[in-house]
């Protein structure tokens, strides 16, 4: 190999001055400018930052993937001492996927739907290195069971579509390592993946990387996972590198502006929606050729200072007395940056009023046919089961859970798209569970309303912001003239601190939060008094996160709105909710108020899905539960307690329990309860899983 020559003690990848841009008709397009990144052997070095700021760019630039447009334009990047940039497309050809291996965000999109796992695998020791077909297939069923996958001979013979997400991207994992490259290369490789899995991909990256030696980029925008993966990061901005160091010095002893604006904006331990609410960082990220002068960050910045900030290109400075520690900011030394946030603005708790939606024994099955092509004997998948719950006004209940275990299932029933099975679902009094939204009346649809998910799916391209905010309120009957509806459209964009300009704009011209404002804005074009929020800030930066949900709560304050608030992420969910519901497999195994559901006794569900949750604060002390194996099939669950083919306690119940018989809801507290076999003297014996260093 061509690398016999180089020193271990020296950098295995050396990025210097690196720029890079992007060609188009009308212009050039500066991406990334002036960034350097050193990583060592065995290390791994994390990349930060919020969507379009370079991370993934300069990461197909290491693997010299940037496609026809794109271009470096200046630097060099040195792996292993030798110069990438000036490499031949054969030598690269050499390196890519035997050296240098790249784990991207979307699993499917890595694998060959007509290809057998185990052949996908065999192919690559045979394409770099020769192999013969027998040890290529005993290395592939080998590094299967090193990724931790169950019964690794079904693996190896299966097709990726039957495998669930998080298996597809430990195959995908196992493919970077069959050669066991000397640097991997992650890309946002947990963000299409529920938080108990990810828990499990993050261990099983971290423990490879020890096993195999591989040093590691990893890019992503979650601070707490680059926390538990990474030695070292690097914080983007705009296509700059704008701090660098050590995790655990950058995390607590932060040196720039932006990296100080990032954690305020993301729910630590401690942020409260009323008494300490996150600070959205202000303004917008600069669009590639509309950079500001000087720094990048100074419109956006608490510390800009006029006629210095602005006078001329910044560069990294080094932070004496720390590991490699580095700055964008020429005024970083003089920033008291232990000084405590300038006076918060306490918000009033909103009064929770009556009772304006209650479910009552909900049960939603579908039946399907057993064959691929509709023959066979039907089968039943039951999506919710035995669902009871009531939300009150001005009141934010969480619905958490993994995918599949009936949360958008539950939300669809109470829009009406789709009608449950059995049981009542009283919404002001009406039972609405078999009305589907075709039949109900105008008042009862705009009363409930949605929030989605992917703010660019939810808005008619060919329309402008204000047109189709108009349209909602015209299908809500709202005002008595287009002058009125007019005027209300002005208002509502008022409501959700959107300029009033923006009614003339097309989808395409607006960001992605703007967007999620956008669909805010539509949602209470008719009033709503009861809004689902379904993930409806997990597509968009930690920073427009606070923005969209600080925004959320102050018009809950000011409408008395009733919020479900559907999410995997609980620590957004322990920020804004008053009451959480935990789901698993079409069960309600746990609710109670936020206090009660984030302290011990819990659910051994909940106690695992807290502990998987990744917690960008090095004061945090988390007792690591990983769940073996994903959720079972709503089609075939298992008997007994849905939750016994995962849960660490079950040997503390006697008599087999478990196995047999659907556990009772027991109560633990006035208004705390679970679905749970588990005895009281064995409850009060667990422990918290995220306790404070301090304590």
């Amino acid at each position: 190999m061509f690398d016999t020559t180089w020193d271990p003690s020296k950098p295995i990848l050396e990025i210097e001055n690196l720029s890079i841009s992007f060609f188009t008709r009308l212009r050039e397009i500066p991406a990334v400018m002036d960034f350097s990144c050193t990583v060592m052997a065995g290390e791994a070095m994390g990349l930060v930052g919020e969507s379009g700021c370079g991370k993934s760019t300069v990461a197909l630039a290491v693997m010299r993937d940037l496609g026809k447009n794109g271009q470096i334009v200046a630097g060099s990047i040195k792996f292993k001492g030798r110069d990438l940039t000036r490499m031949s497309e054969e030598d690269l050809r050499h390196i890519r996927g035997s050296e240098i291996a790249m784990i991207y965000q979307e699993p499917m999109a890595s694998l060959n739907p007509a290809m057998k796992v185990g052949a996908q695998l065999a192919e690559v020791p045979m394409i770099h290195q020769g192999m013969s077909r027998d040890d290529a297939w005993k290395l592939a069923r080998q590094i299967v069971a090193d990724v931790r996958l169950p019964d690794p001979d079904r693996i190896v013979n299966a097709y990726p579509h039957q495998l669930s997400g998080g298996q597809q991207q430990r195959i995908v994992i196992a493919m970077a390592l069959m050669s066991k490259p000397a640097l991997l290369i992650l890309d946002e490789p947990t963000t299409a993946l529920d938080v108990t899995v990810e828990a499990g991909i993050v261990d099983l990256v971290k423990d490879l990387g020890h096993k195999y030696g591989t040093s590691m980029l990893f890019i992503s925008h979650n601070l707490g996972l680059i926390l538990d993966v990474c030695d070292r990061l690097c914080v983007m901005y705009s296509g700059e590198a704008i701090e660098t160091g050590h995790v655990g010095e950058v995390f607590d002893k932060m040196r720039h502006p932006y990296t100080q604006a990032l954690f305020r904006s993301i729910p630590l331990p401690g942020a409260d929606k009323n008494s300490s609410p996150l600070v959205a960082i202000p303004g917008n990220f600069p669009l590639p050729h509309e950079r500001p002068k000087g720094c990048n960050f100074g419109p956006r910045c608490d510390y800009f200072e006029a006629g210095r900030c602005d006078a001329a290109e910044v560069h990294m400075s080094a932070v004496p007395g720390d590991d490699r520690h580095a700055s964008r900011c020429v005024k970083w030394t003089e920033i008291d940056w232990n000084a405590p946030l300038k006076a918060k603005v306490v918000k009033p708790k909103t009064p929770v009023g009556k009772v304006v939606l209650k479910m009552e024994d909900l049960k939603k099955y579908y039946s399907v046919s057993g064959s691929a092509f509709g023959g066979g004997t039907k089968k039943v998948v039951k999506a919710n089961e035995t669902l009871s719950f009531e939300a009150r006004e001005g009141e934010t209940l969480a619905i958490v859970g993994e995918s599949g275990c009936g949360k958008s299932t539950f939300a669809k029933v109470l829009m009406g798209l789709e009608t449950a099975t059995s049981g009542t679902i009283m919404l002001f009094d009406e039972n609405v569970q078999s009305t589907p939204i075709q039949q109900r009346n105008t008042d009862m649809v705009s009363s409930v309303q949605m929030v989605f998910q992917n703010p660019f799916d939810t808005l008619n391209p060919s329309m402008t912001i204000g047109r189709q905010i108009i349209r909602a309120l015209e299908i809500f009957k709202q005002g008595k003239s287009d002058e009125d509806r007019a005027a209300r459209m002005l208002e509502l964009l008022d409501l959700v601190k959107l300029p009033r300009a923006f009614a003339d704009r097309m989808p395409r011209q607006l960001s992605g939060g703007q967007k999620q404002r956008v669909g805010i804005a539509r949602a209470f074009a008719g009033g709503a008094k009861v809004v689902v929020a379904d993930e409806p800030v997990s597509a968009l930066d930690v920073s427009v996160q606070a923005a969209v949900t600080d925004l959320l709560m102050d018009i809950q304050r000011e409408n008395r709105t009733t919020l479900l608030f559907i999410s995997h992420d609980l620590s957004i969910v322990r920020y804004l909710s008053d009451r959480v519901m935990v789901m698993y497999l079409g069960h309600v195994v746990e609710m109670g108020t936020t206090d009660q559901v984030f302290s011990p006794p819990y659910h051994p569900y909940t106690e695992a899905l807290l502990s998987a949750v990744p917690i960008a604060d090095t004061r945090v002390i988390k007792k690591r539960i990983v769940l073996e194996g994903d959720i079972p099939s709503a089609m075939n669950p298992p008997p007994g307690c849905p939750f016994q083919t995962r849960c660490r306690w079950k040997s503390q119940v006697p008599g087999g329990l478990c196995d047999t018989v659907m556990p009772p809801v027991k109560m633990l507290a006035e208004g705390h309860q679970i679905k749970c076999h588990l005895p009281d003297d064995v409850l009060s014996t667990m422990e918290p899983v995220i306790k404070m260093a301090a304590e």
